[in-house]
């Protein structure tokens, strides 16, 4: 008798030539756990040759692809959206920073993550930070860690860009509470 079951169906969605579908892909990868951040970069002042001229902008993204890549050198990795501000950006800056979310910072990633969101200066207005030293990048006030960095690699991969940073600075800003989780398309807690 065939196996009839939703999960022996075949997926309407695009199949690649792998013969895995990207809802199944994202599907099973929904279930790995993920810590949250907020990756934010200073933009360059449109002219840094005229005082007069603009200065630049906060950018900011959440982003659950970030890990550990290396103690010696202390190296991390961010995948962006091939495209994306972040992206374009990180491509012309080589500063940018991480703040590791709590659990009550969701609201922080939420903001961060929206499509078709409002300037980034508006949903910077109220949330607390401090400019980091190395980077000029905004870091998020109770945050559980904060990393300052400097692109060191760009490496693409399929329709993202993997960003490989030098940690240049580290801090451990808050020691209140848990870390702000994904898990299954939801920002969690622990516990």
């Amino acid at each position: 008798m065939p196996n009839t079951s939703p999960a022996a169906q075949p997926s309407t969605s695009l199949l690649h030539a792998e013969g895995v579908s990207n809802d199944e892909f994202r599907a099973a990868m929904s279930r790995l756990a993920a810590g949250v951040v907020l990756v934010t970069a200073l933009e360059p002042p449109l002219d840094p040759d005229d005082p007069h001229a603009p200065a630049g902008e906060d950018v900011g993204m959440t982003a659950t692809a970030f890990m550990s890549v290396s103690l010696d050198p202390p190296l991390v990795l961010v995948s962006l959206r091939e495209g994306s501000r972040m992206d374009d950006l990180l491509a012309e800056q080589p500063l940018w920073a991480v703040s590791v979310l709590t659990e009550s910072q969701r609201h922080i990633a939420g903001r961060f993550a929206m499509k078709g969101r409002v300037s980034d200066r508006l949903l910077f207005a109220d949330i607390p930070y401090v400019r980091g030293t190395e980077s000029g990048a905004p870091l998020v006030g109770g945050a559980l860690a904060t990393l300052e960095c400097r692109t060191e690699q760009r490496v693409p991969a399929g329709d993202h860009t993997l960003v490989i940073g030098r940690v240049l600075s580290a801090s451990l800003p808050s020691a209140d509470g848990g870390p702000l989780t994904y898990f299954r398309g939801r920002y969690r807690q622990l516990g």
